[in-house]
Order: C-alpha cells, then sequence, then structure tokens
C-alpha cells in the first residue's frame, strides 16, 4: 500500500525549492529597485551641432558592429515621468531601417517618425513641430536610404506612367519633385540621385516651415540635416 502521508525528510527539498525561488526573486525585485533608482533620465540638452556629432559616432559604432546599447530594459521606470530625446528622425517606413539601432541610442534618446518615403506631409510637421516646441530637440535629420521601393515606384510613375493602387498616387505625388528634378541632370544613377535629392528637398522645407520653425534655424538655434542609410554597410551618408 502507498504510503501517502510523506515525511518531513521527503518535503525538505521542495521546502528549499521554494524558499531559494522566494529568494531569487527578492533580490530581483532589488535590483529593478536599484536599477529605476540608479538610471534617471539623461540630460539630452545639448546643442544642435553635438547632436549631430552624437548621432554620427552612434552610427560609426553600429557600422562596425561595437554598439553599445544592448539592454533596452535600462531606465525603463525612469521613462514613464518623461522624455528627453536629443534629435527627430524623419525616416522611411522601410522595415530593414531601425534609426534607434543604426545611430546606437537607446529609447527615449530619438524621437522617430517615419512613413514610405520619408517626405514632409502636414502630420510628419506637426510631430516635428511638436518636437522642437514640446520636447525642445535641437536637430531633425531626414533619413533616406539605398533602394527605396518608395523612390523607385515614383520614378516607374515618372518614367512609364505607371498607374498605383489606392492611396499610393498621394505618395508618389509628394515624391514626384524629387525624381523630377533628379531626372534632369540625367544621373548614372536615377535612384541614387533621386532618394538624395528627395532627402534635400524636404531638409529645405523643415528649414523654410513657419510659424515654428524656420525663424529657428535661421538664427541657428536649431538644425535641419539630411542623410541616406546604406542598407548594405549600415552607414549613413550625410547630404
Amino acid at each position: 500500500m502507498c504510503d501517502c502521508l510523506a515525511t518531513p525528510a521527503a518535503l525538505a527539498p521542495s521546502r528549499r525549492r521554494l524558499l531559494g525561488g522566494a529568494a531569487a526573486l527578492a533580490a530581483l525585485a532589488s535590483s529593478a529597485r536599484v536599477l529605476a533608482a540608479d538610471t534617471p533620465l539623461p540630460d539630452n540638452r545639448i546643442g544642435p551641432d553635438a547632436a549631430l556629432a552624437r548621432l554620427v559616432q552612434g552610427n560609426a559604432r553600429y557600422v562596425a558592429g561595437r554598439s553599445t546599447q544592448r539592454d533596452f530594459s535600462v531606465g525603463r521606470v525612469a521613462r514613464t515621468t518623461g522624455q528627453r530625446p536629443f534629435a527627430a528622425i524623419l525616416s522611411c517606413a522601410d522595415s530593414r531601417i531601425a534609426p534607434e539601432l543604426a545611430f546606437d541610442q537607446g529609447p527615449g534618446d530619438l524621437f522617430v517618425v517615419r512613413l514610405a518615403g520619408n517626405f514632409l506631409n502636414d502630420d510628419a510637421l506637426a510631430s516635428m513641430e511638436y518636437a522642437i516646441e514640446v520636447l525642445q530637440v535641437p536637430l531633425i535629420l531626414v533619413l533616406g536610404h539605398s533602394n527605396c521601393g518608395a523612390v523607385s515606384a515614383t520614378i516607374k510613375v515618372v518614367q512609364e506612367g505607371t498607374q498605383l493602387p489606392g492611396h499610393l498616387p498621394g505618395l508618389v505625388n509628394a515624391i514626384r519633385p524629387a525624381v523630377e528634378a533628379a531626372q534632369r541632370r540625367q544621373p548614372a544613377n536615377l535612384l541614387v540621385a533621386a532618394t538624395e535629392q528627395n532627402v534635400r528637398l524636404n531638409v529645405a522645407r523643415l528649414s523654410t516651415s513657419e510659424p515654428l520653425l524656420a525663424g529657428r534655424m535661421a538664427s541657428g538655434a536649431i538644425r535641419a540635416v539630411g542623410g541616406v542609410y546604406e542598407l548594405s554597410s549600415g552607414k549613413v551618408s550625410l547630404v
């Protein structure tokens, strides 16, 4: 017959495991409290030149495979109290690009707006105005990338009269001025030239946007710059 009443000796290992697990949980909770206390929001109140230098240095680390941002949970509790990004990025929505990774920055460091073709529409402009006016970001970077599908599609429309479905014609119309301007120069590679031109045109739009950006851009309080991300290497080249 089975002895269904376990002896104290038989229960001892289970008790030890339970107590050990409780101790481990308590240690983790204590570590989390210490981590939260030791990682306040970063002081990202820097000027536009320093912000650009930080992006350039971060991208160099990313390209070299020496990224420092690996534990994205650090500072999570502190970030519930607010945000202090030092740069705003107008990026393409392409799934192969992640600005936080490309510039080796952590959560809360970059204010990122993404849409296919990285162009400035009213919603993107309002978001950038929020970054400047409310979050006091000193730098905006318009980030294009190599082999951009949105730019490539626009080239097909311009050159071949391709008809696109849904709301895609609106996207093409926003990028068309860059493609047409690049095409007039008869470049060796129209996709590369149009991608760079699209970045430049949107930097210019940001720099002259009223009423919140143009004056601050002119005074040097904030800057707008452009860059192109090379998919094969991860390098961002300023244009």
